[in-house]
């Protein structure tokens, strides 16, 4: 009988253990998920600030452009004449 206590007693601890244990890893897993959502959200931000910063490297490219700059010359004539196909398609619309 004092055999059948002992293997009883060691189950329980045993299963003490297992559950402390258990408790510890889902609050880590929580804590990740945490610092997951953190740093997707600043994942997503930096893509969206990247994609900005590209608009804005390009406005300055077609601003340099038009002041004369030798420079982005042939991209601000492509752009031009892009922009004229466009109005001339839309012309071409709205005549009867």
């Amino acid at each position: 009988m004092a055999q059948l206590n002992s293997i009883v007693d060691s189950l329980e601890s045993k299963l003490q253990e297992l559950i402390s244990a258990h408790t510890g890893l889902k609050t880590d897993h929580q804590q990740l998920t945490a610092t997951l959502a953190e740093l997707e959200q600043q994942n997503q931000n930096q893509a969206e600030e990247l994609e900005q910063w590209k608009k804005r490297c390009e406005e300055l490219k077609m601003a340099n452009a038009m002041l004369g700059s030798d420079q982005h010359k042939r991209e601000t004539k492509l752009k031009i004449n892009a922009l004229v196909r466009d109005i001339e398609q839309c012309i071409a619309h709205l005549a009867p």
